[in-house]
């Protein structure tokens, strides 16, 4: 009889592709992983994982367990929604992933209703950006996440993801308060020729609308500052350091010395909640 927890190890690092980066999304420590293989390896009388320089890979027995403890853990998961439907109720554990944003603009009164309205559900949440949220979400290393795109940066959902929309998020340009914009009622692309950009480093889908943004209209734009978290960037602004583009959602009140600008046309990003398509029902 194969223990379940056994495939999930191997299966998360068939899926992560080490045993360090699956004891990360399972919570355990790698030798953990490893002793669970090991295990694995002494029920099955097979050799799964091999040495190959400073990490390991795996056989092409273990390919071929670990995408059959994929299905394995697809039906548990069926099962446990089956229970819970029977139940009618709201319990178990709950994880949750969101940007940061989110986190901080949406998740707090969320968490505090459903601690309130369903005191039987155990709801986990951690912070991530909105690709790896969603990776996160395909691979069931979690059952919910909150993800956003703009319109000239979409995130792709894989095949077996579903999502919904739940509103957007509308983003101002923001300057220091002696900036020659800061009393406009709007600008445009055009307006911000030449300003040194404070912005969230490469990779990031909110970089990645600035670049296409400006690109679109013919221009480059200078990315002095590379910075991931908008508190960082408010102080610079607040000390009359760059340009910003910030959405509003988790951003609170700006400091004195900062002024929020129109961006014409509205920059918008869509923000949405994504599960598996399996757990649909749960």
């Amino acid at each position: 009889m194969l223990d379940l927890g056994r495939l999930r190890a191997l299966h998360a690092v068939a899926q992560h592709g080490s045993v360090g980066a699956a004891a990360a999304a399972l919570g355990y420590t790698p030798s953990a992983v490893s002793q669970q293989i090991a295990k694995l390896e002494r029920e099955t009388r097979t050799t799964l994982l091999e040495r190959r320089g400073r990490g390991v890979a795996l056989t092409d027995a273990a390919h071929l367990l670990s995408a059959t403890a994929g299905q394995v853990l697809a039906l548990v998961e069926h099962a446990e929604v089956a229970l819970e439907e029977q139940r009618g109720a709201a319990v178990g554990e709950l994880r949750v992933g969101a940007f940061a944003t989110a986190a901080r603009g949406l998740l707090p009164a969320t968490l505090a209703r459903l601690a309130d309205e369903h005191p039987q559900l155990d709801v986990r949440l951690v912070e991530l950006d909105p690709p790896d949220g969603l990776e996160a979400v395909a691979r069931g290393e979690l059952d919910l996440a909150v993800t956003h795109d703009w319109v000239n940066a979409p995130l792709a959902v894989p095949e077996p993801v579903s999502r919904v929309r739940l509103g957007v998020d509308v983003a101002d340009v923001l300057v220091p308060v002696d900036h020659p914009l800061a009393g406009r009622e709007s600008v445009a692309p055009e307006d911000l020729a030449g300003e040194r950009w404070i912005c969230q480093p490469e990779g990031t889908i909110c970089h990645d609308w600035l670049v296409n943004t400006f690109r679109g209209a013919g221009m480059e734009p200078d990315l002095a500052y590379r910075i991931a978290e908008y508190e960082t960037q408010l102080a610079l602004l607040a000390k009359g350091i760059g340009v910003a583009l910030l959405p509003r959602l988790g951003r609170g009140a700006l400091p004195d010395a900062v002024r929020a600008v129109p961006f014409l046309p509205t920059p918008t990003r869509r923000v949405f909640a994504v599960w598996r398509t399996q757990a649909t029902r749960r």
